[in-house]
């Protein structure tokens, strides 16, 4: 038998995942230039993006445990839907589960190790010892378009549960509509049956009264 948590866990896993999507709407006018514009790229972008990185990865140690705490939210939220999990636990939990780890994975190897390098300053193309080192080694420019495309990809990943979380509240709804359908259904039968019963007792009541006269 599964065991149900409730709207509780759902909204554990909903309300981190906005949080998350919301932080990265905030980064998207650093974003959007560097990744999809059709326009280059000034310079004095690039400036105020690192900048802008710096300045969230010096923030006071709070604002990075709260951070924390909000990702062990949402992972709190999916391990309590999978635990006794039934058949809709398994294949929409167990997804948002997989895509919300590869989220954990981009945000530890990608934002979390750029963002030490912008503020350290020091880029691949800086610690090459050789100029074939530099040729092969992510620069400056290049460093912080993957930062960019690490938002994007991570934004997708959190879409992504969210989709999975509407669509396994879809599921259950209908599935609760044709149960009650059909729990209505039973009990027309029924209830029909017992007035069929009733009038044919009657009619032979009737008809043993006429025999006995």
């Amino acid at each position: 038998m599964a065991f149900r948590t409730g709207p509780f866990a759902t909204f554990l896993i909903v309300c981190p995942t906005a949080f998350f999507l919301g932080i990265i709407f905030s980064l998207l006018p650093y974003d959007y230039p560097i990744l999809w514009s059709n326009h280059p790229t000034p310079p004095t972008h690039y400036d105020y993006f690192e900048a802008h990185l710096r300045f969230l990865h010096a923030s006071p140690p709070l604002i990075p445990r709260i951070l924390h705490i909000v990702i062990f939210l949402g992972l709190l939220g999916l391990i309590l839907k999978l635990y006794k999990p039934s058949e809709s636990n398994m294949l929409f939990d167990g997804a948002s589960l997989v895509l919300y780890m590869c989220g954990i994975t981009v945000y530890i190897a990608n934002i979390v190790k750029g963002l030490r390098l912008v503020s350290a300053g020091k880029y691949g193309e800086d610690l090459a010892t050789s100029e074939d080192d530099k040729g092969q080694i992510l620069g400056r420019e290049d460093s912080l378009k993957v930062l960019a495309a690490s938002n994007t990809i991570l934004a997708l990943v959190l879409i992504g549960v969210l989709v999975l979380q509407a669509g396994q509240w879809y599921a259950e709804r209908k599935d609760a509509q044709e149960v009650e359908d059909m729990d209505g259904k039973k009990g027309g039968s029924s209830s029909a049956g017992a007035e069929a019963e009733g009038v044919s007792s009657g009619v032979k009541g009737k008809g043993g009264a006429k025999k006995r006269n």
